[in-house]
C-alpha cells in the first residue's frame, strides 16, 4: 500500500463526511443567521426561539437528502471493502 493510495483513501473520507455533513449545517446555519435577523429587529431574546426551527429543518433536510447521502455513504464503504485485497499487498 503506497502513500498515495493512503491519501486517497483519506480523501475520500472528507469528502465524504462534508458531502454528508454540509447540506445539514448550511440550512442550520441559514435558519439560525434568518431568526437571529428577526430577533435583531423585534428585540425578542429568546434563547429556544432558534432551538425548534433548526432541529424541525435539519429532520426536513434528512428526510429530502437522506437517501442520497446513505447511498453515496454506502458506495464508498463498498468501494473501500473491494480496495482491500489491494492493500494486503
Amino acid at each position: 500500500m503506497s502513500v498515495g493510495d493512503i491519501v486517497f483513501i483519506l480523501r475520500g473520507g472528507i469528502t465524504q463526511v462534508l458531502f454528508m455533513a454540509a447540506p445539514l449545517l448550511l440550512s442550520a446555519l441559514t435558519v439560525g443567521l434568518v431568526i437571529a435577523i428577526l430577533q435583531a429587529a423585534t428585540s425578542i431574546q429568546e434563547q429556544t426561539l432558534t432551538f425548534v426551527p433548526k432541529m424541525v429543518v435539519i429532520l426536513v433536510m434528512l428526510a429530502l437528502m437522506g437517501g442520497i447521502m446513505f447511498t453515496s455513504l454506502g458506495n464508498y464503504t463498498k468501494d473501500l471493502f473491494e480496495r482491500i485485497p489491494d492493500m494486503a499487498r
